[in-house]
């Protein structure tokens, strides 16, 4: 009876995703979902949307351009897997073995990265806007700079000041990196925090020579001390209400 349930229920998976598995080995297909322990096996293109895929054996496998968006994979092995191109969207990869595993083109939009391995992993190109809990080591200062400054045009100040935070405990003399937290701090009315960063800033930049940053800061303090518009009592205000174009703002503290 139990044997009869799990082919059922094998089956009833594959026929789901039957259209988006088209590329995939069925036999490995197969494998994975009854067993999750599938080394090396040929799962490109297979639809694994919402999977439970818990503590699974994915060692070598290639997954590339398949579609694995809110699966849960927390605690799988996926050491030099294909991930690329695949879509992540959401996946929980809490604790899960990435290293050296291939992220080109990935989508890791919203996925929750806390505690996984990430060693030899190239981030550069993936779509990590969103993902909670990225390991300070697998990116960049700049690149979690780069990460909180989309944050902020998107609205989400929080998630952005998250960014600038691990851009700030990864080069903790990052003046660009308290400048832009100190922006989104006082979108959120945080003017205390704000004016505190900014003078951070302020003193970096000095320090370092960078007069444009200097320029900015400083008017950014400036703004800070000024009494409060009528019109922010009626809103959050905006990045455009202070620094005009933040492009032209914010990324110039981008070294590449």
């Amino acid at each position: 009876m139990r044997n009869r349930v799990l082919a059922t229920a094998i089956f009833s998976f594959i026929i789901t995703f039957a259209t988006d598995a088209q590329a995939a080995n069925p036999q490995h297909l197969r494998q994975l979902i009854s067993t999750k322990e599938c080394q090396k096996c040929d799962l490109s293109g297979a639809g694994l949307v919402r999977a439970d895929l818990r503590g699974a054996n994915l060692r070598g496998a290639n997954l590339s351009g398949a579609n694995l968006s809110r699966a849960n994979l927390s605690g799988a092995d996926l050491t030099g897997a294909n991930l690329s191109a695949t879509g992540l969207f959401g996946v929980n990869l809490s604790a899960a073995k990435l290293t050296g595993a291939n992220l080109l083109g990935a989508d890791l939009r919203n996925t929750y990265l806390m505690n996984a391995d990430l060693a030899g992993v190239d981030l550069k190109g993936v779509n990590l806007q969103g993902a909670v809990g990225i390991p300070l080591q697998s990116a960049q200062p700049e690149q979690f700079y780069a990460w909180g400054v989309a944050a902020a045009e998107q609205g989400n100040q929080q998630q952005a000041i998250d960014y600038f935070e691990q851009a700030i405990a990864a080069k903790p003399n990052y003046a660009g990196a308290y400048l832009a937290r100190g922006i989104a701090r006082y979108q959120i009315f945080d003017r205390k925090g704000a004016f505190e960063d900014a003078k951070l800033a302020e003193k970096m930049f000095t320090s370092q020579n960078n007069q444009q940053g200097l320029i900015t800061a400083q008017a950014f303090i400036q703004e800070l001390q000024a009494p409060l518009e009528p019109k922010l009592n009626k809103g959050k205000p905006s990045f455009t209400d202070f620094v005009g174009s933040l492009g032209s703002v914010l990324l110039q503290f981008l070294p590449f």
